[in-house]
């Protein structure tokens, strides 16, 4: 659900009116009482049923089934506050849905938004869904993708420091990151994937002029992967390389840091590009917006975001195919959409 403090329920409620929901059973992780709120605020006519365990699962018409984990309690709750219980209880419901999925108890996960300060109060040092969720899988490797339309962008990091991101740019990491990428890729159903680079520096460096890691780490990361077969070009001066992507050059592109991949999709479809997580051993989408307090409770919030991680995840974890193309209006203008 997120947390319930933000449009996390209400988008929830408004993607089962939608008749684009993909024919699969669902469960809500979350609180009944404030996803009733907001099937009342979107005058939804679907009725609830609240269960402690996935044991006691049911799907009936028109039910929506809500998982409420024992021990997971929150008071009064208010839209567009942040609040510890919302906070704690968000976490909870993701590693709920972590437990159930290790398990193949549920096939995929879709995540609402979270709000890092209300996680922070609640005492929980991990600030992105990512982390949590390699953290209880245990998983060596993982990558966030960002997807909005044909524009498909992998992150070499996500919640780091610049500082601390260009260090991590190293060959060996890029290297990884780029077999992760592609392995994924012939998962999801690319017989060949092409794969873009982006360069570090501005202009690829200019031979050097401008620093140097794409000769002393990108370069030979990239041959090291060409050596293995992998379809994968650059290092492309980050200027160019989303554009090209756009029309169709390439399947993916490995973005250095946070904001080189995130500026690019977002500014390319209004901040409605999709969360997919690479290297976890379950499927995990996610809506790549926030919490948006400053609209939360006001029944005006675009479902379209957590509808296609919908039909992503029932996608990935059914057929094993990455859809080509997300549908993505925009999103009604938020001050935290990020």
């Amino acid at each position: 659900m997120g947390d319930p403090s933000g449009v996390g329920p209400e988008i929830i409620a408004k993607s089962f009116m939608s008749d684009r929901m993909p024919d699969c059973n669902y469960v809500v992780i979350g609180s009944a009482a404030e996803l009733s709120k907001a099937l009342t605020l979107v005058d939804s006519s679907y009725k609830l049923l609240p269960i402690s365990s996935i044991s006691n699962y049911q799907s009936k018409m028109n039910c929506i089934t809500v998982l409420e984990p024992k021990g997971v309690k929150i008071n009064k709750i208010h839209y567009g506050h942040v609040s510890k219980d919302a906070g704690k209880a968000s976490i909870e419901w993701v590693l709920e849905a972590a437990k159930l999925a290790s398990i193949d108890k549920i096939n995929a996960i879709v995540t609402g938004p979270i709000h890092k300060e209300a996680c922070a109060l609640a005492g929980y040092k991990d600030i992105g869904h990512m982390e949590i969720l390699q953290k209880y899988a245990k998983a060596p490797l993982v990558a966030t993708m960002l997807v909005a339309n044909n524009l498909r962008v992998v992150h070499m990091s996500t919640h780091k420091s610049l500082a601390k991101a260009v260090k991590f740019c190293t060959r060996n990491n890029i290297f990884a990151k780029i077999q992760l990428t592609d392995s994924y890729f012939k998962k999801w159903g690319f017989k060949s994937p092409r794969i873009g680079v982006a360069a570090l520096n501005p202009h690829a460096s200019d031979g050097g002029l401008i620093g140097n890691e794409e000769q002393t780490e990108l370069t030979p990361a990239i041959m090291d992967a060409q050596r293995q077969g992998i379809i994968v070009t650059g290092p492309v001066p980050a200027d160019t390389i989303f554009n090209r992507a756009i029309e169709g050059e390439y399947d993916a592109v490995l973005a250095m840091y946070h904001d080189q991949g995130h500026i690019a999709i977002k500014v390319y479809n209004w901040a409605k590009s999709i969360s997919v997580n690479l290297g976890l051993p379950f499927t995990r989408t996610s809506v790549d917006h926030g919490t948006a307090f400053d609209i939360a409770g006001k029944g005006i919030a675009d479902p379209t975001n957590m509808l296609e991680a919908i039909i992503v995840a029932a996608s990935i974890s059914g057929d094993g195919v990455l859809p080509n193309k997300i549908h993505q209006p925009v999103l009604q203008k938020s001050s935290s959409l990020t």
